[in-house]
């Protein structure tokens, strides 16, 4: 066979796919399955790694999107944040809810972001639990629930309508610290004690409630998550000037400046992309207990989740860079 004609045999195949020449058959779209449905529980504002989690999830088709919920704190404050940051990210269709507030009890609580959302006007916004709960309502067993903050409005939702609440198809939660605690290195060079995780030391009572609500639940915990954004993949990131990007660099800046750190980790955008492409971290089955100080730690018995303890960094930035930024 010539070249020629193996051209012109690929370009029929493409033709009767349904698609024009020279057109790329968009991503998500190849296999015809449909994207899932998905609502994301965040505290953004704090750390940088929401608002990167986030970022992801609207470049990626797999997902549909049916709102995004705020946690912990200042909730009003972080839904005007996330309003601002769907507008310029392109997105102002997804809906934001606004979570229950609760701070921590003791210290003050710190949004490093706070500035974002102070300039975007007040607006009235559905509160996330009876958000979340209607949601669920209209698409039973369909809904996974992304939580990459504290598990406040989980534990709420489950008090108003547990019934309701266990309908959800699955919860993804970035929480925990099972045999690693922060360190700060994706590759540690020797063993590092587990300690309380942020997302779990918040509300230690909400956080029991999910581990014990029958959900299924996927959870990636410190263990998987400490990857870090480096400079070079900073600077492609900022310097591509798309309206995702260009809101991403803002709140870098503001949360860099805020916090005095230059190295983001990527604890939530690791949990996301596992709820996008499972294979980045495979999974275990295990039980965890959640102790009073929020020490999330492995027991025998029957398993209440499936554990990711280790991911690739290299596939994981791979595919967030290829995802946001593109190759």
């Amino acid at each position: 066979m010539t070249r020629d004609s193996l051209v012109q045999m690929i370009a029929v195949c493409v033709l009767a796919q349904g698609a024009q020449p020279g057109m790329a058959v968009p991503r998500g779209q190849q296999t015809g399955s449909a994207a899932e449905l998905v609502i994301i529980d965040t505290d953004i504002g704090d750390d940088i790694d929401d608002a990167m989690a986030i970022g992801l999830a609207l470049e990626s088709p797999e997902l549909k999107i049916l709102g995004i919920t705020t946690a912990w704190g200042n909730t009003a404050l972080r839904a005007r944040m996330m309003e601002r940051f769907l507008r310029e990210a392109g997105h102002p269709e997804i809906p934001v809810g606004v979570g229950q507030e609760k701070y921590p009890a003791k210290g003050a609580l710190t949004v490093s972001q706070a500035k974002y959302g102070e300039r975007e006007p007040e607006k009235q916004l559905p509160g996330a639990v009876e958000f979340l709960l209607e949601q669920i309502r209209k698409h039973p067993g369909e809904i996974t629930l992304i939580a990459i903050g504290p598990e406040t409005n989980l534990g709420a939702a489950m008090d108003r309508d547990a019934e309701t609440f266990r309908k959800l198809k699955r919860i993804v939660l970035m929480g925990g610290s099972v045999y690693r605690g922060y360190d700060g290195f994706a590759y540690p060079t020797g063993p590092v004690k587990p300690m309380p995780e942020w997302n779990i030391l918040c509300d230690v009572e909400a956080a029991r409630k999910v581990f014990a609500s029958g959900v299924p639940l996927f959870v990636m915990p410190l263990d998987s998550t400490q990857i870090k954004l480096q400079e070079l993949e900073r600077g492609r990131l900022f310097a591509h000037g798309s309206g995702l990007t260009d809101a991403l660099t803002v709140l870098y800046h503001q949360w860099a400046y805020g916090t005095k750190q230059e190295t983001p980790t990527m604890f939530d955008a690791v949990a996301m992309g596992y709820a996008i492409r499972p294979e980045l971290c495979p999974m275990k089955a295990m039980r965890l207990r959640i102790d009073e100080d929020g020490s999330t730690k492995a027991e025998e018995g029957v398993a209440n989740a499936e554990v990711c303890l280790k991911s690739d960094s290299d596939a994981f930035l791979e595919f967030y860079m290829g995802r946001v930024v593109g190759r």
